[in-house]
Parts: C-alpha cells; structure tokens; sequence
C-alpha cells in the first residue's frame, strides 16, 4: 500500500485497517457497524484501558510500527491477564499525521492483530483521528470464566510472593537502544516486543492467587500498589531473582547495577502474584518473597531494608521509564 493517510482519507483507511483482521468465535459483530458485540459468557466484563504516544512510549527510529501494534496490545491485555481474566477483545483508537505513509499504521494494526492471536483474543473495532504526533489508544476486554477477579487488595500477612515472566528485560533493552546499540538482540526485542504470560493470569487465580498485577512500571511499584491496597509489608528476597548472564554484562557496559532494572524496570509486563503458603506452584513461577505485617505505613522492602533509589516509572514525574 503507497501514499499517504491524508490520500487514502478516513474511510479508505478504516478498510485498509479492518481488512487485516481475524476473528475468533466470541465476536459476534466485529467491526463496520456502530458498536462490536462481543460474547460474554460470565456476564461480567474486565475492561483495560491505555495510551502510547510517539516520543512518549515508542520511537520510530527504534521500533517499526509492527512493534509497536505488538507492544501496545500486550500491555493491555497483560492488564487482563493480571486479574485472572482471559482476553476476548481489543478496541483500538488512532491518531495519525495526514502525511504518514499508509504503511505504517497497516503494519501496526498487523502487530495488533498479530499479539491478539496470541492471547486468543481479536481486533474488534476503533476509530481514526487527524492529529500532529501518533498516539495509540487501547481498550482491552476479557472474561472472568466463573473466576473472581484478583485484585490488588488480598493479598494476607504470611503469603508468598510469586512471579512470572521476564523481570529488568526491557529497562535492559532500553540502556542498549538509549547508547545507539541494537544487541544483544534478546533485550532489545524485549522493550520493543514484551511477550506478557497470559496463560498465567487465569492459572495464578485457579490456583488461589490472592492478589495479582502485571509489571508495568517496575516490581517494586507493582508490589507497592499491591502492599497499599492490601494494607501490608511485601519483603523481596532480592537473591530469589535470576539475573541473566548477558543482563550483568549490559549493566557492566553502562555502568548500571542490573538488580536496579530487575526491581524497577518497567515494561516487561511479567505477572507477579501473591499465593497462600500451602500453595504448590507450578515451575513457571519463582517465589522472590513473601506478605508480613506493615511495621508502620504498606510498604515494600529489599532484603529487610526499604529501597532508596527510583522505584519505577511515573508517567507525571522525573524518573526516565524504560
């Protein structure tokens, strides 16, 4: 496809867009009419929603657009994973520039389409807008199958603390590409395509979870979110947690202690959870700490100890994300 959005015009890039799409047996109306119908068999809906802005969240001197309609799938619908939910559906809203070629936004909604297979969930509709910079906006829909959700709010003095999936990859892959490098390759790919475990969101809660999130904005953010909701200390054994050989060798290279990307870095979209003691966890999960009393206010320490340096990502602060 050549020319540009501003050539092809509104209507003939919806078709562009929507031509490209699959669909799986939960759509019952999928995109070209007013609004999509999607089955909802529990008869509750988990909803997540999230933004990507150009020069904000993605580069396109670092990540072609087929990345970056992977990587914007996967943090929503790892949203949905991380309440135990398995995903059914995604709705895109899309602002472009006029004079962006028309391959862009094809390949991006190709990656979309692309990470959707693999949650088992589909495109099901959006919108497209004129605008100055590129911004990609989610909504992403999943079903509870009889489950309750997890939250962040259950998690009980005495429990382990689990997770799965990758953990400082991205934040990793961010050193490499922010120094004008693009190996090692594994750790590039990681920030610009993260690969959340969806399948272990519904698992974590079949098996007892009380209380889940995904690894947005860095563990021990993540973690504080649970601690606060759930009114408890959350200790991480920082020893627990296996940091790639080529990790050390990167955080050698730049200068950077890589327990700091494990601990803060964002992105990777890992799943961490919380689990009764009795639980028995499959080899997918790694126990990196436990649920304690709160000594004072909810709070996260390292090794006995609160952690003094950056937490994670805020997206009104100074901490540079990964």
């Amino acid at each position: 496809m050549k020319g540009t959005v501003g050539e092809l015009g509104e209507f003939g890039l919806i078709r562009e867009l929507t031509s490209r799409l699959t669909t799986t047996s939960a759509v019952r109306v999928g995109p070209g009419d007013d609004a999509a119908v999607v089955a909802a068999p529990d008869r509750r809906v988990v909803a997540s929603t999230d933004i990507l802005l150009e020069g904000r969240h993605f580069r396109r001197d670092w990540s072609t657009a087929y990345d970056v309609g992977r990587k914007a799938a996967a943090q929503n619908l790892a949203d949905i994973a991380a309440m135990g939910a398995v995903p059914t559906a995604l709705l895109l809203g899309l602002v472009v520039p006029a004079e962006l070629p028309v391959t862009w936004p094809s390949e991006m909604m190709d990656g979309l389409r692309d990470e959707c297979q693999v949650a088992g969930a589909s495109v099901v509709g959006g919108d497209v807008v004129r605008g100055d910079t590129i911004m990609v906006s989610i909504t992403a829909l999943g079903d509870l199958r009889n489950q309750e959700p997890v939250t962040r709010g259950g998690a009980q003095p005495g429990d382990l603390v689990a997770v799965t999936g990758w953990l400082g990859w991205s934040a990793a892959g961010f050193a490499v590409l922010s120094r004008g490098f693009r190996s090692p390759r594994a750790f590039v790919e990681a920030h610009r395509r993260p690969e959340p475990p969806y399948h272990a969101g519904p698992a974590a809660a079949a098996l007892g979870a009380t209380a889940m999130c995904d690894v947005s904005d860095g563990l021990i953010a993540d973690l504080g979110h649970i601690a606060e909701a759930s009114k408890v200390r959350i200790d991480i054994r920082s020893g627990a947690i296996d940091i790639p050989t080529q990790m050390n060798d990167i955080g050698q290279a730049v200068g950077v202690d890589p327990i700091q990307w494990v601990l803060t870095g964002g992105e990777d979209h890992a799943i961490v959870a919380t689990f009764p003691p009795d639980v028995k966890l499959p080899a997918r999960w790694k126990v990196i700490g436990e649920v304690l009393n709160p000594s004072a206010l909810p709070q996260v320490t390292v090794d006995g100890a609160p952690w003094t340096r950056q937490s994670g990502w805020d997206h009104f602060g100074d901490i540079e994300g990964a």
